[in-house]
């Protein structure tokens, strides 16, 4: 099986044609801030425990796609150390980011979450990017907000999304979504991904995006369908 052949990813609601070499797989805020104590969403009182078994099958899915010669681009979300990027009071995104509100409750965080070049901004130590990957940065829930992302897709005829990451509900979903009126297919692989509340929210999350904006596959699939793929020379 070559990278040109055009395979069925087992998926819900239905399988889902693809060619590896139209897919990409993006990972989306694999973040200290996100997965690790002592990150925003640990310090603002988020349930991150399932974030290390999300860290693990994402390096799955990585090796594997790595291996079939699929592009892996991630995102890292936040803003400058003066959170100019964040927005003001006029933002909605000042009154929701739950970072924003923590700094703002608790003052000695102030400079600490989100802000490049901080620990918190930082890609977990067992996701680091290899040669080739792609890195982009984001200031909104979705990739595709004043990123590269767009161009950066097209310019490689990618149309396959496979996302991982974290927050399913949040900006998992909200890429996803942005990506479906772009006219990307997007799927999810839900046991790579890890919601921001209770978890029902991921369930909830999973049942919109494969009834309205794309489709919901799992990581031993995702290996299944492309683990034998040989890269094109």
């Amino acid at each position: 099986m070559t990278a040109d052949d055009v395979i069925m990813l087992p998926a819900r609601p239905e399988p889902i044609p693809v060619s590896v070499s139209q897919t990409a797989v993006i990972v989306i805020d694999m973040q200290n801030a996100y997965a690790s104590p002592g990150g925003y969403l640990d310090l603002a009182g988020f349930d991150i425990s399932g974030a290390a078994k999300v860290i693990t099958e994402i390096k799955g899915v990585l090796e594997t796609a790595r291996a079939a010669g699929m592009p892996v681009i991630y995102f890292q979300n936040g803003w400058d150390a003066d959170y100019v990027e964040a927005g003001g009071p006029g933002s909605p995104n000042f009154h929701k980011s739950n970072a924003l509100k923590t700094m703002r409750a608790r003052p000695e965080l102030q400079g600490q979450l989100l802000a490049k070049g901080t620990w918190d901004y930082e890609l977990v130590d067992e996701l680091k990017p290899q040669a080739g990957d792609i890195v982009l940065h984001k200031t909104r829930y979705s990739g595709f907000f004043n990123s590269q992302l767009d161009s950066t897709l097209r310019s490689r005829g990618i149309r396959n999304l496979v996302f991982v990451g974290i927050a399913t509900n949040v900006c998992v979903e909200s890429t996803l979504r942005d990506g479906f009126f772009l006219e990307y297919f997007g799927v999810v692989l839900e046991e790579a991904t890890h919601q921001a509340g209770p978890e029902f929210v991921q369930q909830a999350a999973l049942y919109n995006i494969e009834k309205f904006f794309g489709w919901v596959s799992s990581v031993a699939d995702f290996k299944g369908a492309f683990g034998q793929i040989q890269p094109k020379t």
